[in-house]
């Protein structure tokens, strides 16, 4: 559909394509940066996740942590408050993500082919089911390109959101401004 513009008091059609790539603009004020107290909280918190995570993985020799638990610290550390960083979104799209990288690589093993429709179907199920949690879409990358099995969905993915959403109630509720979770 094409907008129109007034000039001059005439109506004048714009095309489609400039329409379009005006709302590259953007023009919005960025947003402004978190503050001190908030930044120490969020450093403390992925220090002491990933920490454990760590120390977990040499004292046992298996894997408890992945790439995508560092994200999804930033986002219960910093903005906490955000729903895509309550317990659900961080535990159900951690476990949809995997599950469907599993399926995936299972299906197709490692390809191009595999790893874009993991993502594309980790997308659309973590829309469709309300679970939206941006740093599980890293899952089936990682997931397919390791070659990992279905053990892999309980430790590190689900033991390892688990852990984070534990640290995350414990750490952000010692804040008095804090309240974490906003829902489960």
């Amino acid at each position: 559909m094409a907008d129109f513009v007034r000039l001059e008091g005439k109506r004048e059609k714009t095309s489609p394509i400039k329409t379009y790539i005006s709302k590259m603009k953007g023009g919005g004020p960025a947003p402004s940066r978190t503050n001190f107290a908030d930044a120490i909280t969020g450093a403390i918190g992925g220090l002491i996740c990933i920490s454990v995570l760590l120390w977990l993985t040499n004292y046992t020799g298996a894997p408890w942590l992945m790439a995508s638990l560092g994200g999804s610290c930033v986002l219960v550390f910093v903005v906490w408050n955000a729903p895509l960083s309550q317990p659900r979104n961080i535990i159900g799209g951690h476990v949809i993500s995997a599950f469907v990288g599993l399926i995936m690589y299972s299906l197709l093993g490692t390809s191009i082919v595999s790893i874009s429709i993991g993502v594309g179907l980790t997308i659309f199920f973590m829309a469709l089911l309300g679970i939206i949690h941006p740093p599980a879409g890293a899952n089936p990358i990682i997931i397919i390109l390791g070659g990992y099995g279905w053990s892999y969905l309980v430790m590190p993915v689900l033991i390892g959101a688990l852990i984070i959403v534990f640290f995350g109630l414990m750490i952000n509720n010692l804040r008095e401004t804090r309240k974490y979770p906003l829902f489960w």
